[in-house]
């Protein structure tokens, strides 16, 4: 049965853990999938999507997994990107393969808001180790589906990294976007209980939080909730809005580009140059007016390009294996992320885009 064919009959048996979807990016990685990689950056995480016949059973208001978005499993999308449907034994294969053939940055398997979910995903954990066992493996984890208990099930697994989708910026717009609010099974506090639990158990860095810009939430909601992330040591990684067609919030527009690179350049300062609260101010709207920066700082950040390339979990290295081409935007679109370090004329696009001198505040002594 050739792939085509699986994509359109996940509905009638062709499920997780038998099957696997794999992002487009990643099944080209893999030679499961003819195709070119923008400027030859490649893709450096293999990211794997659990398959069940209604998708998933939450109903996130920007999702295109979302339970009551129009059409069956197989046409929906997950940020925007194709998820085509193979046998996890034969991904498990291609990844030993590429593992052999000179490596693998990281697997990544994404869990669905179904009763199967954590069964499946020790499941799929182990058919990859047992083909390629020094492959580290993430999980981005439905924390409605989990308990403290089956996260110590889980990094017995080999699961090394645990990702939350927290997404929403405060409890609030969670509610709206994920929760009853939405007609979703999702809880803030829940939530907040196995992003707790899973630092405990996994340590410093080895959890994050996907939080997505664009929602609703104000730039003092995420900057506030970046300053929480840093303090207990839990990764943040940024995700621009980008509606899906058929979704509750398809005619929501995506934040301004400015937007999102001045949070970019600030949650890179926060997180890796110390930079403190007191030195980002806000208008009564809760929008950035100042930031109050070295110099020297601003200037070795956005040169560098490093704040405005993708987030995502590191490889063996340390290096950022999960780039995810094409998932904050369309190919022929401005990059909402790079999953590539900017060029020279990238950087330059970025300084246009964020228009920095306008928020720029002389630092003391600078």
């Amino acid at each position: 049965m050739g792939p085509e064919l699986l994509e359109r009959n996940a509905d009638v048996g062709l499920i997780s853990p038998d099957y696997v979807r794999i992002s487009m990016a990643a099944a080209m990685e893999l030679g499961l999938k003819r195709g070119r990689f923008m400027g030859g950056c490649g893709c450096g995480c293999i990211n794997l999507l659990q398959s069940y016949p209604v998708s998933c059973a939450a109903n996130c208001a920007y999702c295109g997994l979302a339970r009551e978005r129009p059409g069956v499993a197989e046409e929906k999308s997950f940020i925007r990107v194709g998820w085509p449907l193979y046998p996890t034994d034969l991904v498990a294969d291609k990844i030993a393969d590429k593992e052999a053939a000179g490596g693998v940055g990281r697997v990544c398997i994404s869990q669905v808001q179904d009763r199967r979910a954590y069964p499946d995903l020790i499941d799929i954990a182990g058919r990859i180790h047992q083909k390629a066992p020094a492959v580290p493996i993430s999980a981005l984890v439905s924390a409605t589906t989990l308990d403290e208990d089956k996260l110590v099930a889980i990094r017995q697994s080999g699961v090394d990294i645990i990702g939350v989708g927290l997404d929403a910026a405060t409890e609030e717009l969670f509610y709206n976007t994920r929760g009853r609010g939405a007609r979703g099974p999702h809880d803030w506090g829940h939530h907040w209980k196995i992003i707790r639990a899973a630092r405990r158990l996994f340590g410093p860095m080895k959890v994050n939080c996907h939080v997505v810009v664009g929602l609703g939430e104000t730039d003092r909601d995420l900057v506030d909730l970046i300053f929480r992330l840093k303090a207990g040591q839990i990764a943040c990684y940024l995700f621009s809005f980008n509606p899906e067609p058929g979704t509750a919030m398809q005619d929501v527009p995506r934040a301004p580009i400015q937007r999102l690179r001045r949070i970019q350049l600030i949650k890179h300062l926060i997180e890796q140059r110390e930079l403190p609260a007191s030195a980002v101010t806000f208008d009564g709207g809760g929008a950035v007016v100042g930031i109050d920066a070295p110099e020297a700082d601003l200037r070795t950040a956005v040169d560098g390009g490093i704040p405005f390339m993708t987030d995502g979990c590191p490889d063996r290295s340390g290096k950022v294996a999960c780039n995810r081409p094409y998932g904050s935007y369309r190919p022929g679109e401005e990059y909402r992320d790079y999953p590539f370090l900017p060029g020279r004329e990238d950087i330059a696009t970025i300084r246009r885009q964020m228009d920095l001198e306008k928020i720029r505040r002389p630092a003391a002594g600078t």
